[in-house]
């Protein structure tokens, strides 16, 4: 992964948390910050997965990544949203 890679999966990383946000229902008790920093991870982890699969680079777009992705970030919303509900 090249450097223009790296920040072009930070801008996408915070469109996904975001996304990953409006997937799960209800409200979170997570600070937005959090939100975007889980959307980095799960668009980096949401490539590193469509890259081992075989589907990362695909002729338009990449819907199969990016659901990945979402799917990622939704799953780590939940996790986040339940420790801080927990304290």
């Amino acid at each position: 992964m090249e450097i223009t890679g790296i920040f072009t999966a930070i801008i996408i990383g915070l469109i996904i948390g975001a996304l990953g946000r409006l997937v799960v229902p209800g409200k979170q008790s997570i600070p937005i910050w959090l939100t975007l920093v889980i959307g980095i991870v799960a668009a980096l982890i949401g490539t590193f997965i469509a890259a081992a699969i075989g589907v990362d680079d695909t002729r338009g777009i990449d819907w199969i990544e990016l659901i990945l992705q979402i799917g990622l970030a939704a799953v780590g919303v939940t996790i986040a949203a339940g420790a801080r509900a927990r304290r």
